[in-house]
């Protein structure tokens, strides 16, 4: 209104101004009801001006008494708007806090002052789960359904209370009615899949895979992952089967996962396996040398090695070479160039490997495994104070979860349902293995070689005797040679070791002359 008087005054006075320039700024007169009013043009210019400014001024102020309730309720919906935003926020922040019952105090307040009735049930529902009440809780949620953009929140609280009370039917039907809705969430989907891997339903789990790609739940290559993983469970499940056709499916499932993901370990070995059943040695090859070539693990060159039995060492030696090559720089590589040499006993080849593994043994990488590997090359170079040692720091470093995935009888992959299901679970999320006989604890093949760590000295005045089968004590013929190491003799053998002065043989005694 100012802004349109302003805009008036100024064209009033501009005009005068125009009008008082000229020489003859002429006469206005007006007659009205019998009066008659003369006065210069100028004048009459200033009035017009003026009355044009009343009126718009009166029509004004009679607009904004017009307006008056308006602006007085929204004034009133401002405020109750204000003070609904700030239980709400209270109630928030109550339930992050844990204060379960000052958030159902808020959640109550929030029904009368605020008018988001979404936000107001959600919090009504959030605060009855962090009091503890499963019965306020599941009301809460239940009335969330019949709102439809509130219908997967609602789905949602249900299923997670459902598992809370250990009602995994109930849950599984809920998720179920989620997934199915025209926009599903991802938390329906990955409830589903972890309930048919849980029930060992791989079938089930591959169609529920191929559902969500096409529903873009789940991106192309977390597909890829979770199909390659769930075929090769469902290979790893009819291989043994009596039914040939079975384990053609097997083969199939094997091959496809093997292609499908390379670096998923198990669908190579299953694979390689069942090739190697079925005559194929070349195609078992291919597929363990691109395994190797994409993420290199131990049971594939064990795998690899077995997979031909009828060869001589230098030949075993050198197809272990073109899986070598494969791979490297890879650590499995270098400990695979160690394992090479000791199968040719060569041992300008064990010194290289052993030295290109220095840095995998150092004290912060070691494991047991490289412990031992290079136990079994110094033994090999026939240094057995360095192959004891390297057993003593075995004992002393951790384990490799790959290892762990062979067990005691040097099967690979070995799983129950159970562990298969990390495995699908791991592999698809991650792109990595799970260890789960690691995570267990449980012993596999072992790593560190059997050497005896009893070292006899045959100094003079040591005697050591054991009994035998009669009863009668003999004692233990000694070394000539101090040092030396006597594996023969182990703990058990041993009864009774007595520090006792022994007269050294004649042959030691006499001292060799210089000649003259």
């Amino acid at each position: 209104m100012i802004r349109t008087v302003l805009i008036l005054l100024g064209i009033t006075a501009l005009v005068a101004l125009a009008i008082a320039g000229i020489s003859d700024a002429g006469q206005a007169s007006l007659v009205w009801l019998g009066y008659r009013v003369d006065t210069s043009a100028s004048a009459a210019v200033i009035i017009v001006g003026i009355m044009a400014f009343c009126a718009v001024t009166f029509w004004n102020i009679a607009l904004w008494l017009s307006r008056s309730p308006q602006r007085a309720e929204r004034a009133r919906a401002s405020a109750r708007r204000k003070q609904g935003d700030e239980t709400l926020t209270k109630g928030f922040l109550a339930v992050a806090s844990g204060d379960g019952a000052d958030a159902r105090r808020l959640a109550a307040k929030a029904l009368d002052v605020c008018d988001n009735i979404a936000l107001v049930r959600i919090l009504t529902a959030m605060a009855a789960e962090q009091s503890g009440d499963d019965v306020a809780t599941k009301t809460a949620y239940s009335a969330m359904l019949n709102v439809p953009e509130l219908k997967l929140a609602g789905l949602k609280g249900l299923m997670q209370l459902a598992k809370s009370q250990g009602e995994k039917a109930e849950a599984v039907k809920l998720a179920g009615e989620a997934y199915n809705q025209p926009k599903p969430a991802m938390w329906a989907f990955e409830t589903l899949f972890e309930a048919r891997l849980e029930a060992g339903e791989w079938a089930e789990a591959l169609d529920l895979i191929d559902g969500a790609l096409n529903r873009k739940l789940i991106s192309p290559i977390v597909s890829e992952r979770a199909k390659a993983s769930l075929m090769a469970a469902s290979a790893a499940r009819l291989e043994t089967s009596d039914d040939a056709q079975e384990r053609d499916q097997a083969l199939d499932y094997a091959q496809r996962a093997a292609k499908l993901q390379p670096a998923f370990t198990p669908a190579a070995i299953i694979a390689a396996r069942l090739l190697g059943k079925a005559g194929k040695m070349g195609r078992a090859e291919d597929v363990l040398e691109a395994a190797w070539g994409a993420q290199p693990h131990p049971a594939i060159w064990l795998t690899y090695r077995d997979i031909v039995s009828n060869e001589t060492p230098k030949e075993r030696a050198r197809r272990l070479q073109g899986l070598i090559d494969r791979n490297k720089t890879h650590r499995e590589s270098r400990m695979l160039q160690l394992e090479r040499a000791l199968l040719i006993g060569s041992k300008p080849d064990i010194t290289a490997a052993m030295t290109a593994l220095a840095d995998d043994a150092a004290e912060d990488r070691l494991t047991k495994r490289v412990s031992g590997l290079m136990s079994r090359g110094a033994q090999a170079l026939g240094d057995l104070d360095t192959a004891r040692t390297w057993v003593a720091q075995a004992a002393l470093a951790k384990g490799e979860p790959e290892w762990s995935d062979i067990d005691a009888e040097a099967n690979a992959f070995a799983y129950s349902a159970s562990d298969w299901s990390d495995l699908i679970l791991t592999f698809a999320r991650n792109a990595t293995l799970a260890h789960p006989r690691y995570e267990r604890g449980e012993k596999g093949l072992p790593e560190v070689p059997e050497l005896s760590s009893r070292y006899v000295p045959s100094m003079p005045f040591i005697k050591a005797t054991r009994k035998s089968a009669t009863g009668r004590v003999n004692p233990i013929p000694q070394p000539d040679d101090p040092g030396d190491y006597d594996t023969a003799i182990s703990g058990q053998d041993l009864d009774v070791i007595e520090a006792v002065p022994v007269k050294p043989s004649r042959a030691r005694r006499a001292a060799p002359r210089a000649k003259k």
